[in-house]
């Protein structure tokens, strides 16, 4: 009889599973598709090919000068130098109140405030927080590709809702409420959108708000890109059209888009003290408070003027007129004008499965991939936004850049017969 400690040693010892090796929950995840494409276009870029990449979702414009200074002058202040609360510099959350009420006519406290690293954070943040396992969270697709990847990693369900180019990319309420269940907890709302672009107007606004006033539920509300509007559009903030949603919204926003500072990492969450609390001792846990030199050159930035930003929407403006321009020259592109933000979302559904450079491209994920190794332009394929058949173009860089960029997809498009 062979003794258990033997068996146990005999014959070759297993090697660990690599599904175990990381844990479901993380091996989950779909890579940021923006990032991968902005990694490969410069990687290419270094083996000397002259890659234009459409895939970049920052501005383009430096820093302002004046928060340049405020940053330097903190370096130097030893108070910066050591921990500060985790619900960020009181200062900073106070400007933020400001700030709130100056743009958005929405009344809040500094404590309904929590400072986080970055957008990104913000989201993750509201989704943890407000989540219970199993929980779903109504999402507008076409999405930003982070939004459900936050939602699961919260135990969260993202319930896609799909508006295509027809309506401008904006869902309705008969939309949303046949997505309802009774585990329904929240929407996310977006608007301007990141990728299409799309400004909902103010009624629209205000028959989503008023839905989900009467049905109890949450909503999440990204609003980066409230400065960033053209054609006389204006961001409608859903708790300024509805106040009564004031005890059941999360407000999300921060500093990259609109005082051109992507990489600082600051952004915020405000909404109900009681949530926000709770958001708070998560952070403290976390990451505790966001690094204080990049605090000090956000309260530089969103205590001071919009100059640079009327700027920067001036430029976009231009170049938002020619990217859509450019791409609806192209035979089976439909392009829709973008109110928002600084991307185009066209569809290409009409070239696909048509024979190009030796492939039958059958999604846009193999045409993206044809298009940057014969054109040599990085576009992301709308599969990363929830919608297959789109791509989606920043046009955050030179109008003489953007210019070549399209011509080239467009001179390799028009192989399409």
């Amino acid at each position: 009889m062979v003794s258990s400690d033997a068996a146990r040693t005999t014959g070759p010892t297993p090697s660990p599973s690599p599904t175990r090796r990381v844990s479901t929950r993380i091996g989950a995840i779909t890579p940021s598709a923006t990032l991968a494409v902005d990694a490969k276009a410069a990687e290419l870029k270094a083996q000397g090919r002259p890659v234009i990449g459409f895939g970049s979702g920052q501005p383009d414009f430096p820093t302002p000068d004046y928060i340049l200074t405020a940053a330097a002058d903190a370096v130097h202040q030893r108070v910066n130098h050591g921990y500060t609360a985790a619900a960020g510099l009181p200062e900073l959350r106070s400007a933020i109140a400001d700030k709130t009420r100056r743009d958005s006519g929405i009344t809040i406290d500094a404590s309904q405030v929590l400072v986080t690293n970055g957008g990104k954070q913000a989201v993750y943040s509201a989704m943890a927080t407000l989540c219970d396992p199993g929980d779903e969270v109504l999402l507008p697709a076409p999405y930003w590709t982070t939004y459900p990847e936050s939602i699961k990693l919260a135990g969260g369900v993202p319930v896609p809702v799909t508006a295509d180019e027809s309506t401008g990319y904006r869902v309705t309420v008969a939309q949303l409420e046949q997505a309802r269940t009774d585990r329904t907890k929240a929407l996310l709302f977006n608007s301007p959108s990141n990728p299409t672009g799309t400004v909902y107007p103010r009624d629209e606004v205000e028959a989503i708000g008023r839905w989900a006033l009467e049905h109890g539920i949450w909503v999440i509300t990204d609003e980066i890109y409230e400065h960033l509007v053209y054609d006389g559009a204006r961001a409608e903030p859903i708790s300024a059209v509805v106040p009564e949603l004031a005890d059941t919204t999360l407000i999300l926003n921060g500093v990259a888009k609109t005082y051109s500072m992507t990489g600082w990492r600051v952004g915020w969450m405000a909404g109900p003290q009681d949530v926000i609390k709770a958001a708070v001792s998560y952070q403290s846990h976390l990451c505790g408070n966001v690094a204080n030199v990049s605090q000090r050159a956000a309260l530089a930035a969103v205590a001071g003027p919009l100059d640079a930003v009327a700027e920067m929407r001036d430029a976009f403006d231009a170049r938002r007129r020619r990217i859509v321009e450019l791409l609806n020259a192209i035979p089976g592109v439909e392009c829709p004008t973008p109110q928002g933000a600084f991307y185009a979302y066209p569809s290409v559904k009409a070239l696909l499965g048509k024979p190009l450079r030796g492939a039958t491209p059958t999604d846009t994920v193999e045409l993206a991939d044809l298009i940057l190794e014969h054109a040599e332009v990085a576009v992301v394929p709308g599969e990363a936004f929830g919608t297959p058949g789109y791509f989606r173009f920043s046009y955050a860089l030179s109008t003489d850049a953007l210019t070549e960029g399209v011509r080239r997809v467009g001179e390799l498009l028009s192989e399409i017969n």
